[in-house]
């Protein structure tokens, strides 16, 4: 989920409180059921079938809601400079002439110097000249797009603009926050239910987030699961990509096992790219492991089913990515900038109804 959407998901939040329960009952009547197909006299009906693909039919919604809602903004923005042009007696080119490419702010050769500078590495080999020409028309095109965007929001608030596209309701995900490591009090109202990679960087920024969020909120509980993003324990990947991710669980699941998760936790976010075994058992002698227990444990089959129980649950989500968070249910994508998570905190606490807090996952 984009910023875009997840502040589009916090207002919607308080609009669709409680629709959920409705549509439950009305899937109820046969007529709103009907079967999807029959094998022997077993019927497989239609709720069924979509209930099976929840999660993926969720994300199509968001897409498609993208989608209109992209295209919109641009009709609109279109319909509001046609206007304001036959207002003016004027063109539409003309009027883009004199409010946009008039005004869009120039780009000065010392912004030129420092854009090439600071891009070095990733701008194409060429002649100084042709380079410096290439790079002061992007420059300068991101000016105009800016120029014309503020342009364009003014008009907007001076018209009449009544947006009637309506948000698809956001789904709620049955994922259990009973099962995996709980940081914050049992009781807290807003449960986060994250799934993670040690191995993974953008999940390494968001530990760091979200454990200065519980820490400043008495409102939150995070709860740790593994999605390590790892062939040898996760069959929903198709390629190597992390290959200690499966490794660094396990050794995280034993040190839970001592009691030491949390502190083991943030050893292997904070040390992503050295999670070899020998690694991880001087690690765990760092914070006073048994070792020997330790690595006793790094090879017991309860311990990998443990990882692997956590993969299966967030395959059943439609968890592909990490990190991917569950807030009291709802579903969340990718790492965020630090503030998102208090303002979807904040909006979920003062729903009328909290979400699913214990799922079946």
């Amino acid at each position: 989920m984009t910023k875009t959407r997840l502040m589009a998901w916090i207002g919607l939040l308080v609009l669709t409180a409680g629709i959920g329960a409705g549509t439950a009952v009305a899937q109820k009547d046969p007529a709103k059921n009907p079967p999807a197909a029959r094998v022997g006299d077993e019927v497989i009906t239609l709720e069924e079938l979509e209930q099976a693909v929840k999660p993926q039919l969720a994300k199509l919604e968001e897409q498609r809601y993208e989608i209109l809602e992209q295209r919109l903004d641009q009709l609109i923005g279109e319909r509001l400079l046609a206007q304001e042009a036959k207002r003016r007696n004027i063109s539409v080119e003309d009027l883009l002439k004199t409010e946009v490419l008039a005004k869009a702010p120039d780009v000065p050769d010392s912004e030129v110097t420092g854009f090439i500078n600071q891009n070095r590495g990733r701008l194409p080999k060429m002649d100084d000249k042709e380079l410096r020409l290439k790079v002061w028309d992007h420059l300068r095109s991101q000016k105009v797009n800016e120029q014309r965007q503020s342009y364009l929001q003014g008009l907007r608030g001076r018209s009449q603009v009544t947006v009637l596209l309506q948000e698809p309701t956001s789904a709620r995900y049955e994922v259990s926050g009973e099962r995996g490591f709980a940081r914050g009090p049992k009781d807290a109202p807003v449960t986060i239910v994250e799934f993670s990679d040690f191995q993974c960087p953008f999940c390494g920024r968001a530990a760091k987030d979200l454990r200065e969020l519980v820490g400043a909120s008495p409102e939150v509980t995070l709860v740790f699961r593994h999605f390590p993003l790892d062939t040898s324990c996760n069959a929903n990947v198709q390629r190597p990509m992390h290959a200690n991710a499966c490794l660094a669980a396990y050794a995280a699941e034993c040190a839970g096992k001592q009691g030491h998760f949390w502190e083991y936790h943030d050893i292997l976010f904070e040390n992503g790219e050295r999670l070899g075994r020998d690694a991880l058992v001087t690690y765990a002698q760092r914070i006073g492991l048994d070792t020997s227990a330790f690595e006793r444990c790094l090879e017991d089959p309860a311990t990998r089913a443990r990882v692997a129980a956590d993969v299966e649950a967030a395959t059943r989500a439609g968890v592909n990515s990490t990190p991917t968070l569950f807030i009291n249910g709802r579903l969340v994508e990718g790492a965020l900038e630090r503030a998102y998570y208090d303002y979807a905190v904040i909006i979920e606490r003062h729903l009328p109804q909290g979400g699913s807090r214990n799922g079946a996952s």
